[in-house]
Protein backbone atom coordinates (compact mmCIF):
# COMPACT_ATOMS: atom_id res chain seq x y z
CA UNK A 1 0.00 0.00 0.00
CA UNK A 2 1.23 3.74 -0.71
CA UNK A 3 1.45 6.23 1.57
CA UNK A 4 -0.73 8.44 -0.55
CA UNK A 5 -3.87 5.78 -0.37
CA UNK A 6 -3.00 4.96 3.18
CA UNK A 7 -4.04 8.61 3.71
CA UNK A 8 -7.27 8.52 1.51
CA UNK A 9 -8.47 5.75 2.99
CA UNK A 10 -7.99 7.27 6.74
CA UNK A 11 -9.53 10.14 5.87
CA UNK A 12 -12.42 8.47 4.56
CA UNK A 13 -12.89 6.18 7.74
CA UNK A 14 -12.73 9.09 9.53
CA UNK A 15 -15.12 11.16 7.86
CA UNK A 16 -17.98 8.56 7.25
CA UNK A 17 -17.40 6.71 10.35
CA UNK A 18 -19.24 9.77 11.86
CA UNK A 19 -21.09 11.47 8.92
CA UNK A 20 -24.12 9.43 7.99
CA UNK A 21 -22.38 7.97 4.83
CA UNK A 22 -21.21 4.37 5.61
CA UNK A 23 -17.93 3.89 6.51
CA UNK A 24 -17.42 0.69 5.40
CA UNK A 25 -19.38 1.27 2.23
CA UNK A 26 -16.85 4.03 1.56
CA UNK A 27 -13.95 1.68 2.23
CA UNK A 28 -15.00 -0.59 0.04
CA UNK A 29 -15.71 1.96 -2.73
CA UNK A 30 -12.16 3.69 -1.84
CA UNK A 31 -10.48 0.65 -1.86
CA UNK A 32 -11.80 -0.54 -5.43
CA UNK A 33 -11.42 2.85 -6.68
CA UNK A 34 -7.68 2.73 -5.74
CA UNK A 35 -7.32 -1.00 -6.82
CA UNK A 36 -5.52 -1.62 -3.88
CA UNK A 37 -3.55 -5.26 -3.47
CA UNK A 38 -2.86 -5.32 0.13
CA UNK A 39 -3.04 -8.85 0.94
CA UNK A 40 -5.90 -9.60 3.65
CA UNK A 41 -3.43 -9.53 6.97
CA UNK A 42 -2.01 -6.52 6.03
CA UNK A 43 -5.61 -5.34 5.19
CA UNK A 44 -7.07 -6.73 8.67
CA UNK A 45 -4.23 -4.79 10.36
CA UNK A 46 -4.85 -1.53 8.57
CA UNK A 47 -8.65 -1.80 9.06
CA UNK A 48 -7.75 -2.14 13.19
CA UNK A 49 -5.63 0.63 12.87
CA UNK A 50 -8.05 3.29 11.09
CA UNK A 51 -10.41 2.44 13.90
CA UNK A 52 -9.00 2.44 16.97
CA UNK A 53 -8.00 6.18 15.62
CA UNK A 54 -11.68 6.89 15.10
CA UNK A 55 -12.79 5.75 18.57
CA UNK A 56 -10.14 7.70 20.35
CA UNK A 57 -11.06 10.68 18.44
CA UNK A 58 -14.69 9.84 19.80
CA UNK A 59 -13.47 9.81 23.30
CA UNK A 60 -11.79 13.09 23.12
CA UNK A 61 -14.78 14.62 21.42
CA UNK A 62 -16.94 13.07 24.03
CA UNK A 63 -13.85 12.83 27.18
CA UNK A 64 -15.84 15.23 29.60
CA UNK A 65 -19.29 12.43 29.13
CA UNK A 66 -17.01 9.98 29.68
CA UNK A 67 -15.75 11.29 32.50
CA UNK A 68 -18.90 11.86 34.09
CA UNK A 69 -19.71 8.57 33.27
CA UNK A 70 -17.17 6.75 35.09
CA UNK A 71 -17.17 8.96 37.86
CA UNK A 72 -21.02 8.37 38.01
CA UNK A 73 -20.62 4.71 37.95
CA UNK A 74 -18.00 4.77 41.19
CA UNK A 75 -20.85 6.77 42.34
CA UNK A 76 -23.16 4.56 42.11
CA UNK A 77 -21.37 1.89 43.62
CA UNK A 78 -20.07 3.53 46.49
CA UNK A 79 -23.17 5.02 48.21
CA UNK A 80 -25.03 1.77 46.66
CA UNK A 81 -27.58 4.90 44.54
CA UNK A 82 -29.06 4.12 40.85
CA UNK A 83 -27.64 7.25 39.21
CA UNK A 84 -28.16 8.85 35.86
CA UNK A 85 -24.94 8.19 34.53
CA UNK A 86 -25.84 4.21 36.21
CA UNK A 87 -28.78 4.19 34.10
CA UNK A 88 -26.96 5.49 30.79
CA UNK A 89 -23.89 2.40 30.82
CA UNK A 90 -26.79 0.19 31.36
CA UNK A 91 -28.43 1.74 28.19
CA UNK A 92 -25.42 1.66 26.45
CA UNK A 93 -24.74 -2.16 27.62
CA UNK A 94 -28.05 -3.36 26.19
CA UNK A 95 -27.63 -1.48 22.77
CA UNK A 96 -24.47 -3.90 22.36
CA UNK A 97 -26.17 -6.98 22.71
CA UNK A 98 -28.33 -7.19 19.18
CA UNK A 99 -24.70 -6.12 17.15
CA UNK A 100 -22.25 -8.51 19.45
CA UNK A 101 -25.34 -11.55 18.94
CA UNK A 102 -24.96 -10.51 15.32
CA UNK A 103 -21.53 -10.09 14.94
CA UNK A 104 -20.91 -13.88 16.43
CA UNK A 105 -23.45 -15.30 14.83
CA UNK A 106 -23.21 -14.44 11.14
CA UNK A 107 -19.40 -13.13 11.22
CA UNK A 108 -18.17 -15.09 8.36
CA UNK A 109 -21.83 -14.18 6.28
CA UNK A 110 -21.25 -10.61 6.57
CA UNK A 111 -16.72 -10.89 5.77
CA UNK A 112 -18.45 -12.63 2.34
CA UNK A 113 -20.26 -9.18 1.40
CA UNK A 114 -17.03 -7.46 1.70
CA UNK A 115 -14.36 -7.29 -1.13
CA UNK A 116 -15.81 -5.09 -3.89
CA UNK A 117 -19.41 -6.27 -3.85
CA UNK A 118 -20.39 -2.42 -5.01
CA UNK A 119 -23.71 -3.40 -6.07
CA UNK A 120 -24.59 -4.35 -2.23
CA UNK A 121 -23.06 -1.06 -1.54
CA UNK A 122 -24.71 1.19 -4.02
CA UNK A 123 -27.96 -0.43 -2.70
CA UNK A 124 -27.21 0.05 1.04
CA UNK A 125 -26.38 3.61 0.27
CA UNK A 126 -30.38 4.34 -0.99
CA UNK A 127 -31.10 2.70 2.09
CA UNK A 128 -29.14 4.89 4.23
CA UNK A 129 -30.49 7.53 2.20
CA UNK A 130 -33.89 6.79 3.24
CA UNK A 131 -33.31 6.43 6.73
CA UNK A 132 -31.89 10.45 6.81
CA UNK A 133 -34.79 11.59 5.29
CA UNK A 134 -37.34 10.25 7.31
CA UNK A 135 -35.29 11.46 10.32
CA UNK A 136 -34.79 15.11 8.99
CA UNK A 137 -38.47 15.16 9.03
CA UNK A 138 -39.03 14.18 12.55
CA UNK A 139 -41.00 16.65 15.07
CA UNK A 140 -38.33 17.76 17.66
CA UNK A 141 -38.78 16.49 21.31
CA UNK A 142 -37.08 16.42 24.47
CA UNK A 143 -37.38 12.71 25.32
CA UNK A 144 -34.44 10.67 26.47
CA UNK A 145 -32.99 7.36 25.55
CA UNK A 146 -34.99 4.47 27.63
CA UNK A 147 -34.27 1.06 27.44
CA UNK A 148 -36.23 -0.56 25.25
CA UNK A 149 -34.80 2.27 23.11
CA UNK A 150 -31.74 1.10 23.70
CA UNK A 151 -32.30 -1.73 22.49
CA UNK A 152 -33.97 -1.05 19.45
CA UNK A 153 -30.74 1.09 18.63
CA UNK A 154 -28.55 -1.85 19.16
CA UNK A 155 -30.63 -3.82 16.18
CA UNK A 156 -30.15 -0.76 14.18
CA UNK A 157 -26.09 -1.00 14.55
CA UNK A 158 -26.55 -4.44 14.24
CA UNK A 159 -28.05 -4.01 10.87
CA UNK A 160 -25.77 -1.43 10.08
CA UNK A 161 -22.75 -4.23 9.48
CA UNK A 162 -23.75 -4.20 5.94
CA UNK A 163 -21.60 -2.55 3.74
CA UNK A 164 -23.50 0.37 2.57
CA UNK A 165 -25.81 1.20 5.80
CA UNK A 166 -24.57 3.93 7.91
CA UNK A 167 -23.71 2.62 11.47
CA UNK A 168 -23.95 6.60 12.10
CA UNK A 169 -27.37 7.29 10.31
CA UNK A 170 -29.10 3.81 11.07
CA UNK A 171 -28.70 4.84 14.70
CA UNK A 172 -29.20 8.52 14.85
CA UNK A 173 -32.13 7.93 12.27
CA UNK A 174 -33.52 5.06 14.60
CA UNK A 175 -32.99 7.21 17.73
CA UNK A 176 -34.62 10.50 15.92
CA UNK A 177 -37.97 8.80 14.69
CA UNK A 178 -38.46 6.39 18.51
CA UNK A 179 -38.93 10.69 19.27
CA UNK A 180 -35.67 10.72 20.94
CA UNK A 181 -34.07 14.43 21.52
CA UNK A 182 -31.55 15.00 18.77
CA UNK A 183 -28.42 15.96 20.24
CA UNK A 184 -29.56 12.70 23.17
CA UNK A 185 -29.55 10.86 19.96
CA UNK A 186 -26.24 12.28 18.23
CA UNK A 187 -24.04 11.64 21.99
CA UNK A 188 -25.93 8.20 22.31
CA UNK A 189 -24.87 7.15 19.02
CA UNK A 190 -21.36 7.77 19.07
CA UNK A 191 -20.65 6.62 22.55
CA UNK A 192 -22.38 3.49 21.94
CA UNK A 193 -20.04 2.46 19.20
CA UNK A 194 -16.74 2.94 21.41
CA UNK A 195 -16.79 -0.10 23.50
CA UNK A 196 -17.81 -1.97 20.25
CA UNK A 197 -14.76 -1.16 18.98
CA UNK A 198 -12.39 -1.97 21.33
CA UNK A 199 -13.91 -5.10 21.82
CA UNK A 200 -13.68 -5.88 18.14
CA UNK A 201 -9.92 -4.68 18.58
CA UNK A 202 -9.34 -6.93 21.19
CA UNK A 203 -10.88 -10.24 19.27
CA UNK A 204 -8.56 -9.05 16.18
CA UNK A 205 -5.43 -9.24 18.45
CA UNK A 206 -6.32 -12.14 20.03
CA UNK A 207 -7.14 -14.30 17.23
CA UNK A 208 -3.69 -14.08 16.03
CA UNK A 209 -4.53 -13.05 13.00
CA UNK A 210 -2.73 -10.00 12.85
CA UNK A 211 0.61 -9.84 11.08
CA UNK A 212 2.64 -6.45 11.48
CA UNK A 213 6.27 -6.16 9.45
CA UNK A 214 8.47 -2.72 9.77
CA UNK A 215 8.00 -2.15 6.61
CA UNK A 216 4.30 -1.79 7.39
CA UNK A 217 4.84 1.55 9.95
CA UNK A 218 4.69 4.22 7.82
CA UNK A 219 1.40 3.77 5.67
CA UNK A 220 -0.11 2.56 9.30
CA UNK A 221 0.86 5.94 10.78
CA UNK A 222 -0.14 7.84 8.48
CA UNK A 223 -3.35 6.02 7.71
CA UNK A 224 -4.12 6.61 11.81
CA UNK A 225 -3.61 10.19 11.88
CA UNK A 226 -5.42 10.84 8.95
CA UNK A 227 -8.78 8.89 10.18
CA UNK A 228 -7.79 10.83 13.74
CA UNK A 229 -7.74 14.21 12.77
CA UNK A 230 -10.51 13.79 10.34
CA UNK A 231 -13.08 11.93 12.80
CA UNK A 232 -12.47 14.89 14.76
CA UNK A 233 -13.87 17.22 12.53
CA UNK A 234 -16.42 14.75 11.52
CA UNK A 235 -17.54 14.27 14.60
CA UNK A 236 -18.01 17.62 15.73
CA UNK A 237 -19.47 18.72 12.70
CA UNK A 238 -21.86 15.93 12.98
CA UNK A 239 -23.41 16.93 16.13
CA UNK A 240 -23.84 20.51 14.78
CA UNK A 241 -25.78 19.29 11.66
CA UNK A 242 -28.25 16.99 13.51
CA UNK A 243 -29.64 19.97 15.60
CA UNK A 244 -29.81 22.12 12.65
CA UNK A 245 -31.90 19.13 10.79
CA UNK A 246 -29.20 18.88 8.17
CA UNK A 247 -29.36 15.60 7.39
CA UNK A 248 -31.43 15.60 3.91
CA UNK A 249 -27.95 16.60 1.93
CA UNK A 250 -26.43 13.62 3.17
CA UNK A 251 -29.51 11.57 1.95
CA UNK A 252 -28.98 12.87 -1.71
CA UNK A 253 -25.34 12.34 -1.51
CA UNK A 254 -26.20 9.10 -0.40
CA UNK A 255 -28.43 8.75 -3.64
CA UNK A 256 -26.18 9.75 -6.23
CA UNK A 257 -22.90 7.77 -5.08
CA UNK A 258 -25.55 4.54 -4.61
CA UNK A 259 -27.04 5.37 -8.17
CA UNK A 260 -23.34 5.58 -9.56
CA UNK A 261 -22.30 2.79 -8.30
CA UNK A 262 -24.77 0.84 -9.08
CA UNK A 263 -24.82 2.03 -12.58
CA UNK A 264 -20.93 1.42 -12.18
CA UNK A 265 -21.43 -2.41 -11.71
CA UNK A 266 -23.43 -2.88 -14.69
CA UNK A 267 -20.52 -0.64 -17.20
Amino acid sequence: MEIIDAIILGIIQGLTEFLPVSSSGHLELGEALLGSEAIPQESLMFTVVLHFATALSTMVIFRKDIIEIFQGIFNSIKHLEWNEESKFSVKIIISMIPAVIIGYKYEREFEQLFGNNILLVGSMLIVTALLLFLADRAKKTHKKVSLLDGLIIGVAQGIAMLPGISRSGATISTSVLLGIDKTKAARFSFLMVVPLIFGKIAKDVLSGELTYNSTSFGYLSVGFIAAFISGLFACTWMIALVKKSKLTYFAIYCVVVGITAIIWTQI
